[in-house]
């Protein structure tokens, strides 16, 4: 069995152009594979696995791995069967049908709009600074933005007249989001009296809407403490940009507001990535009945 893994890593470097890294974690993977084979099952020829046997192996995997190191190791074995058919060392594939493992589906964390409401609410405005750290945690959860798109943002791309931002993401593709309520007032008025404030007379222009205190444009390191301290407000550690990003994007459906328009202002290239939102909201619904309703019991 040693030869044919010898093989197939053969296989991954000339045909497949497998990184190292790739083919090192698929030889461990196997050679436990086959191990288990021997030793538990009885088999020395390949040629006498069958289907119950790789499920079998399966649940092993299952008490002893997380989900997404099993696909890995299932997806390892599966390519070693189908090489072994298709080189004619074997007849059969009894790993064709087996299928790779689900990852269960994690719902995003989001806050309730009234811990938004309170901890936008409970920042401090008085100075540059802090009036600029109260505007980004007011964009990125009014906006629905991720943190490099915020940080990406300049000064030409915000369009106050029209109430828009024009924004980069996710493989430069640019698209409209719409900007108003307090959003739009803490921007106007970062603007205004806050980041002039932040430029050093020594600093060259800077394009960006965001700045450090050098003048130049902030840093996505920044933003993740300044949003975690904002989240201390409301005694919730550790709190996220992209928590902003689910929250804004669970909230306006809650609202009423369409998937596809959601999708749009997301930026997501698939439907289907949006839709995790519907989750979260039924979980809503779910949770608001169950604590409501008189006969929810």
């Amino acid at each position: 069995m040693e030869t044919y893994i010898d093989e197939y890593s053969a296989y991954l470097v000339v045909e497949r152009g497998s990184s190292p890294l790739t083919i090192s974690a698929y030889e461990k993977d196997l050679q436990e594979y086959c191990e288990y084979l021997q030793k538990k099952r009885g088999i020395d020829a390949l040629e006498q696995v069958t289907r119950e046997d790789i499920v079998a192996y399966e649940s092993v995997l299952l008490k002893r791995f997380a989900v997404s190191s099993i696909e890995r190791k299932i997806s390892a074995i599966k390519g070693f069967h189908r090489f072994l058919v298709r080189d004619n060392y074997v007849t059969h594939d009894p790993a064709q049908a087996i299928p790779l493992p689900k990852k269960p589906q994690r719902l995003p964390d989001v806050l309730t709009i009234d811990q938004v409401s309170t901890m936008l609410d409970a920042m401090d405005t008085a100075t540059p600074r802090s009036l600029r750290d109260a505007t980004i945690v007011e964009v990125l959860y009014g906006c629905g933005l991720r943190v490099s798109e915020l940080v990406g943002l300049d000064l030409s791309r915000v369009n106050f007249e029209e109430g828009i931002v024009r924004v980069v993401g996710k493989g430069s593709k640019e698209r409209v989001v719409p900007l108003s309520g307090m959003a739009r007032k803490r921007l106007e008025e970062y603007l205004a009296s806050g980041r002039p404030e932040l430029i050093p007379p020594y600093a060259s222009p800077c394009a960006a809407v965001f700045l450090n205190a050098r003048g130049r444009r902030l840093s996505r390191q920044s933003v993740h403490a300044i949003v975690q301290k904002a989240g201390m407000l409301i005694g919730v550690k550790d709190l996220y940009p992209h928590t902003l990003r689910h929250s804004f994007a669970t909230h306006m459906l809650e609202g009423g507001a369409d998937l596809r328009a959601i999708q749009e202002m997301l930026g997501h290239s698939d439907i289907s990535t949006t839709q995790i939102y519907t989750h979260v909201h039924l979980s809503t619904m779910r949770s608001q009945y169950l604590a409501a309703h008189p006969r929810a019991y």
